[in-house]
Protein backbone atom coordinates (compact mmCIF):
# COMPACT_ATOMS: atom_id res chain seq x y z
CA UNK A 1 0.00 0.00 0.00
CA UNK A 2 1.19 3.54 -0.78
CA UNK A 3 -0.08 6.61 0.26
CA UNK A 4 0.42 9.98 -0.92
CA UNK A 5 -0.94 13.42 -1.37
CA UNK A 6 -2.11 15.45 -4.40
CA UNK A 7 -3.34 18.93 -4.81
CA UNK A 8 -6.70 19.69 -6.81
CA UNK A 9 -7.62 22.26 -8.72
CA UNK A 10 -8.45 24.60 -5.75
CA UNK A 11 -5.58 24.42 -3.88
CA UNK A 12 -6.76 21.38 -1.66
CA UNK A 13 -4.53 18.34 -0.29
CA UNK A 14 -6.20 15.00 -1.53
CA UNK A 15 -4.91 11.73 0.15
CA UNK A 16 -4.46 9.22 -2.35
CA UNK A 17 -4.23 5.17 -2.04
CA UNK A 18 -2.92 2.24 -4.37
CA UNK A 19 -2.57 -1.12 -3.35
CA UNK A 20 -0.63 -3.26 -6.02
CA UNK A 21 -0.54 -7.55 -6.19
CA UNK A 22 2.96 -8.79 -5.04
CA UNK A 23 5.70 -9.79 -7.91
CA UNK A 24 2.79 -9.88 -10.58
CA UNK A 25 1.76 -8.09 -12.87
CA UNK A 26 -2.00 -6.86 -11.90
CA UNK A 27 -4.54 -8.16 -14.56
CA UNK A 28 -6.61 -4.94 -14.41
CA UNK A 29 -7.35 -1.76 -12.14
CA UNK A 30 -10.15 -1.20 -9.68
CA UNK A 31 -10.62 2.48 -8.79
CA UNK A 32 -12.46 2.67 -6.09
CA UNK A 33 -14.71 5.55 -4.63
CA UNK A 34 -15.74 5.74 -1.18
CA UNK A 35 -19.01 6.25 0.58
CA UNK A 36 -19.98 9.52 2.37
CA UNK A 37 -18.47 10.51 5.88
CA UNK A 38 -15.71 7.45 5.27
CA UNK A 39 -12.20 7.00 3.55
CA UNK A 40 -10.24 4.74 1.96
CA UNK A 41 -7.24 4.75 3.99
CA UNK A 42 -7.85 2.67 6.53
CA UNK A 43 -11.43 1.45 6.29
CA UNK A 44 -11.25 0.06 2.99
CA UNK A 45 -7.52 -1.03 3.41
CA UNK A 46 -8.29 -5.21 4.12
CA UNK A 47 -10.66 -5.23 1.23
CA UNK A 48 -8.04 -3.71 -1.47
CA UNK A 49 -5.43 -5.78 0.35
CA UNK A 50 -7.98 -8.57 -0.77
CA UNK A 51 -8.40 -7.62 -4.15
CA UNK A 52 -5.00 -7.11 -4.59
CA UNK A 53 -4.06 -10.82 -3.55
CA UNK A 54 -6.59 -11.77 -6.39
CA UNK A 55 -4.37 -9.69 -8.74
CA UNK A 56 -5.63 -6.77 -9.17
CA UNK A 57 -4.14 -3.00 -8.82
CA UNK A 58 -6.20 -1.09 -6.60
CA UNK A 59 -6.68 3.05 -6.59
CA UNK A 60 -9.01 5.16 -4.26
CA UNK A 61 -8.86 8.97 -3.30
CA UNK A 62 -10.56 10.49 -0.16
CA UNK A 63 -12.55 13.63 -1.30
CA UNK A 64 -12.51 17.06 -0.39
CA UNK A 65 -13.49 16.89 3.26
CA UNK A 66 -13.24 13.46 3.56
CA UNK A 67 -10.41 11.21 5.75
CA UNK A 68 -7.89 13.01 6.03
CA UNK A 69 -7.82 15.11 2.89
CA UNK A 70 -8.43 18.62 2.82
CA UNK A 71 -11.29 20.78 3.65
CA UNK A 72 -14.21 21.41 5.70
CA UNK A 73 -15.06 18.15 7.30
CA UNK A 74 -17.50 16.35 5.15
CA UNK A 75 -18.64 19.86 3.10
CA UNK A 76 -19.72 19.01 0.36
CA UNK A 77 -20.04 22.47 -1.79
CA UNK A 78 -21.05 21.35 -5.42
CA UNK A 79 -20.75 17.46 -6.36
CA UNK A 80 -19.15 18.68 -9.70
CA UNK A 81 -16.02 19.91 -8.41
CA UNK A 82 -15.70 16.60 -6.45
CA UNK A 83 -16.54 14.69 -9.67
CA UNK A 84 -13.78 16.33 -11.29
CA UNK A 85 -11.47 15.99 -8.81
CA UNK A 86 -11.77 12.21 -8.91
CA UNK A 87 -12.14 12.23 -12.93
CA UNK A 88 -8.92 14.43 -13.04
CA UNK A 89 -6.95 11.83 -10.60
CA UNK A 90 -8.14 8.33 -12.31
CA UNK A 91 -7.74 9.24 -15.76
CA UNK A 92 -3.89 10.31 -15.03
CA UNK A 93 -3.25 7.04 -13.62
CA UNK A 94 -5.24 5.14 -16.65
CA UNK A 95 -3.15 7.30 -19.17
CA UNK A 96 0.08 6.49 -17.38
CA UNK A 97 2.57 3.88 -19.17
CA UNK A 98 1.30 0.28 -19.27
CA UNK A 99 -2.08 0.60 -17.76
CA UNK A 100 -3.30 2.08 -21.09
CA UNK A 101 -3.61 -1.76 -22.12
CA UNK A 102 -5.25 -2.89 -19.06
CA UNK A 103 -8.88 -3.36 -18.28
CA UNK A 104 -10.21 -0.58 -15.77
CA UNK A 105 -13.18 -1.44 -13.44
CA UNK A 106 -14.78 1.69 -11.17
CA UNK A 107 -16.09 0.64 -7.80
CA UNK A 108 -18.22 2.14 -5.40
CA UNK A 109 -20.14 2.22 -2.58
CA UNK A 110 -23.28 4.14 -1.47
CA UNK A 111 -22.25 7.43 -1.92
CA UNK A 112 -19.63 6.64 -4.09
CA UNK A 113 -22.16 4.60 -6.54
CA UNK A 114 -23.42 7.97 -7.38
CA UNK A 115 -19.67 8.80 -8.05
CA UNK A 116 -19.02 5.73 -10.21
CA UNK A 117 -22.15 6.30 -12.27
CA UNK A 118 -21.33 10.39 -12.52
CA UNK A 119 -17.94 9.03 -13.60
CA UNK A 120 -19.06 7.22 -16.40
CA UNK A 121 -21.26 9.68 -17.72
CA UNK A 122 -18.25 12.24 -17.45
CA UNK A 123 -15.75 9.70 -19.69
CA UNK A 124 -18.42 6.39 -20.89
CA UNK A 125 -15.25 5.45 -22.92
CA UNK A 126 -12.78 5.24 -20.31
CA UNK A 127 -14.59 2.37 -17.98
CA UNK A 128 -14.36 -1.25 -19.33
CA UNK A 129 -16.79 -1.99 -16.41
CA UNK A 130 -18.54 -0.88 -13.36
CA UNK A 131 -18.98 -2.52 -9.82
CA UNK A 132 -22.02 -0.60 -7.65
CA UNK A 133 -22.47 -1.74 -4.16
CA UNK A 134 -25.37 -0.35 -2.62
CA UNK A 135 -25.58 2.86 -4.76
CA UNK A 136 -27.02 6.56 -3.86
CA UNK A 137 -29.18 6.40 -6.91
CA UNK A 138 -32.28 7.52 -4.68
CA UNK A 139 -32.11 7.74 -0.47
CA UNK A 140 -33.92 5.34 1.03
CA UNK A 141 -37.73 6.10 2.41
CA UNK A 142 -36.42 5.31 5.71
CA UNK A 143 -33.35 7.67 5.40
CA UNK A 144 -34.79 10.58 3.55
CA UNK A 145 -35.73 14.15 5.26
CA UNK A 146 -39.60 15.26 5.32
CA UNK A 147 -41.19 17.69 2.69
CA UNK A 148 -40.58 20.62 5.65
CA UNK A 149 -36.84 19.46 6.32
CA UNK A 150 -36.38 19.32 2.51
CA UNK A 151 -37.76 23.05 2.27
CA UNK A 152 -36.41 23.97 5.55
CA UNK A 153 -32.34 22.97 4.06
CA UNK A 154 -33.72 24.88 0.45
CA UNK A 155 -33.85 27.97 2.83
CA UNK A 156 -31.15 27.78 5.15
CA UNK A 157 -28.26 26.91 2.24
CA UNK A 158 -27.91 29.78 0.73
CA UNK A 159 -27.50 31.64 3.86
CA UNK A 160 -25.31 29.45 5.71
CA UNK A 161 -24.57 26.49 3.65
CA UNK A 162 -21.82 24.88 6.00
CA UNK A 163 -24.21 24.44 8.91
CA UNK A 164 -24.65 20.96 10.60
CA UNK A 165 -28.40 20.11 10.79
CA UNK A 166 -30.72 20.90 13.46
CA UNK A 167 -32.71 18.48 12.88
CA UNK A 168 -32.23 15.00 14.59
CA UNK A 169 -32.18 12.25 11.49
CA UNK A 170 -31.32 8.08 11.52
CA UNK A 171 -27.92 7.45 12.79
CA UNK A 172 -26.58 6.35 9.38
CA UNK A 173 -23.95 3.88 11.49
CA UNK A 174 -26.91 1.50 13.07
CA UNK A 175 -27.97 1.61 9.87
CA UNK A 176 -25.35 0.68 7.86
CA UNK A 177 -23.24 -1.46 9.53
CA UNK A 178 -24.45 -4.99 10.74
CA UNK A 179 -22.04 -6.03 13.16
CA UNK A 180 -21.99 -4.40 16.16
CA UNK A 181 -17.95 -4.24 16.14
CA UNK A 182 -17.53 -2.70 12.77
CA UNK A 183 -19.81 0.01 14.32
CA UNK A 184 -18.05 0.20 17.18
CA UNK A 185 -14.71 0.64 14.65
CA UNK A 186 -16.49 2.80 12.28
CA UNK A 187 -16.81 5.23 15.64
CA UNK A 188 -13.23 4.77 16.94
CA UNK A 189 -11.65 5.71 13.58
CA UNK A 190 -10.96 9.91 13.22
CA UNK A 191 -10.90 9.75 9.67
CA UNK A 192 -14.63 8.99 9.78
CA UNK A 193 -16.78 11.85 10.53
CA UNK A 194 -20.00 11.21 12.52
CA UNK A 195 -21.47 14.76 13.06
CA UNK A 196 -24.72 15.55 11.96
CA UNK A 197 -24.65 16.05 7.83
CA UNK A 198 -23.96 19.84 6.90
CA UNK A 199 -27.16 21.72 5.12
CA UNK A 200 -25.32 22.15 1.72
CA UNK A 201 -23.88 18.53 1.69
CA UNK A 202 -27.47 16.96 2.47
CA UNK A 203 -28.91 19.52 -0.25
CA UNK A 204 -25.76 17.84 -3.00
CA UNK A 205 -26.96 14.34 -2.02
CA UNK A 206 -30.33 15.09 -2.56
CA UNK A 207 -29.65 17.01 -6.07
CA UNK A 208 -27.49 14.10 -7.14
CA UNK A 209 -29.83 11.39 -6.05
CA UNK A 210 -32.77 12.74 -8.12
CA UNK A 211 -30.81 13.72 -10.73
CA UNK A 212 -28.87 10.00 -11.39
CA UNK A 213 -32.69 8.41 -10.59
CA UNK A 214 -34.38 10.11 -13.45
CA UNK A 215 -31.30 9.39 -15.79
CA UNK A 216 -30.88 5.64 -15.31
CA UNK A 217 -31.44 4.83 -18.67
CA UNK A 218 -27.83 6.40 -19.70
CA UNK A 219 -25.87 4.03 -17.92
CA UNK A 220 -24.11 2.21 -20.81
CA UNK A 221 -21.20 0.44 -19.78
CA UNK A 222 -21.27 -3.16 -18.43
CA UNK A 223 -22.21 -3.20 -14.37
CA UNK A 224 -23.02 -5.62 -11.47
CA UNK A 225 -24.92 -3.81 -8.83
CA UNK A 226 -25.08 -5.65 -5.67
CA UNK A 227 -27.60 -4.69 -2.94
CA UNK A 228 -28.84 -6.42 0.56
CA UNK A 229 -32.25 -6.95 0.91
CA UNK A 230 -32.55 -5.19 4.19
CA UNK A 231 -30.85 -1.99 3.68
CA UNK A 232 -32.05 0.92 5.46
CA UNK A 233 -29.75 3.89 3.90
CA UNK A 234 -30.12 3.22 -0.18
CA UNK A 235 -32.89 2.18 -2.02
CA UNK A 236 -32.87 -1.51 -3.21
CA UNK A 237 -36.32 -0.60 -5.56
CA UNK A 238 -33.75 2.09 -7.36
CA UNK A 239 -31.02 -0.86 -7.84
CA UNK A 240 -33.37 -2.73 -9.36
CA UNK A 241 -34.70 -0.23 -11.51
CA UNK A 242 -31.07 0.56 -12.74
CA UNK A 243 -30.77 -2.78 -14.24
CA UNK A 244 -34.16 -2.78 -15.61
CA UNK A 245 -34.03 0.32 -17.36
CA UNK A 246 -29.85 1.14 -18.48
CA UNK A 247 -29.04 0.64 -21.51
CA UNK A 248 -25.83 -1.89 -21.20
CA UNK A 249 -26.44 -4.81 -22.72
CA UNK A 250 -24.18 -6.19 -20.26
CA UNK A 251 -25.59 -6.09 -16.44
CA UNK A 252 -25.96 -8.02 -13.91
CA UNK A 253 -27.99 -7.82 -10.29
CA UNK A 254 -27.32 -9.32 -6.88
CA UNK A 255 -29.69 -9.19 -3.95
CA UNK A 256 -28.57 -10.53 -0.63
CA UNK A 257 -31.19 -12.00 2.01
CA UNK A 258 -30.95 -10.59 4.89
CA UNK A 259 -27.98 -7.98 4.39
CA UNK A 260 -27.76 -4.38 5.57
CA UNK A 261 -26.08 -1.72 3.74
CA UNK A 262 -21.95 -2.11 3.86
CA UNK A 263 -21.78 -5.61 2.17
CA UNK A 264 -18.16 -5.83 2.72
CA UNK A 265 -17.06 -3.98 5.44
CA UNK A 266 -20.24 -4.37 7.99
CA UNK A 267 -21.30 -7.90 7.77
CA UNK A 268 -20.12 -11.30 9.07
CA UNK A 269 -17.18 -12.30 7.18
CA UNK A 270 -19.16 -15.31 5.43
CA UNK A 271 -21.58 -12.87 4.11
CA UNK A 272 -18.84 -10.77 2.80
CA UNK A 273 -17.05 -13.14 1.56
CA UNK A 274 -20.15 -14.64 -0.85
CA UNK A 275 -20.42 -10.51 -1.75
CA UNK A 276 -16.64 -10.21 -2.82
CA UNK A 277 -16.61 -13.71 -4.22
CA UNK A 278 -19.32 -12.40 -6.97
CA UNK A 279 -17.36 -9.29 -7.75
CA UNK A 280 -14.10 -10.94 -8.15
CA UNK A 281 -15.95 -13.41 -10.79
CA UNK A 282 -18.04 -10.79 -12.48
CA UNK A 283 -14.67 -9.02 -13.09
CA UNK A 284 -12.89 -11.90 -13.98
CA UNK A 285 -15.27 -12.83 -17.02
CA UNK A 286 -15.44 -9.44 -18.33
CA UNK A 287 -11.30 -9.47 -18.57
CA UNK A 288 -11.98 -12.43 -20.42
CA UNK A 289 -14.85 -11.55 -22.66
CA UNK A 290 -13.16 -8.20 -23.47
CA UNK A 291 -9.33 -9.95 -24.52
CA UNK A 292 -11.21 -12.69 -26.45
CA UNK A 293 -12.95 -9.65 -28.29
CA UNK A 294 -9.91 -7.81 -28.61
CA UNK A 295 -8.11 -10.84 -30.48
CA UNK A 296 -10.69 -11.41 -32.35
CA UNK A 297 -10.77 -7.44 -33.61
CA UNK A 298 -6.57 -7.60 -33.95
CA UNK A 299 -7.03 -10.40 -36.29
CA UNK A 300 -9.51 -9.26 -38.54
CA UNK A 301 -7.40 -6.13 -38.93
CA UNK A 302 -4.71 -8.12 -40.01
CA UNK A 303 -6.68 -9.78 -42.41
Amino acid sequence: MIQEFIENSRGMQLLTCKWFPVNQEPRALIFFCHGYAIDCSTTFKDIASNFAKEGFAVYGIEYEGHGRSGGLSVYIDNFDLLIDDVSSHFSKISEMGDNTKKKKFIMGESMGGAVVLLLHRKKPELWDGGILIAPMCKIAEEMKPSRMVISMITMVTNLIPSWKSIVPGPDIINNAFKLPEKRQEIRANPNCYQGRPRMKTMSELYRVSLDLENRLNEVTMPFIVLHGEDDKVTDKGVSKLLYEVASSNDKTLKLYPEMWHSLLFGEPPENSTVVFNDIVQWMQTRITTLNVKANNDEAKSQI
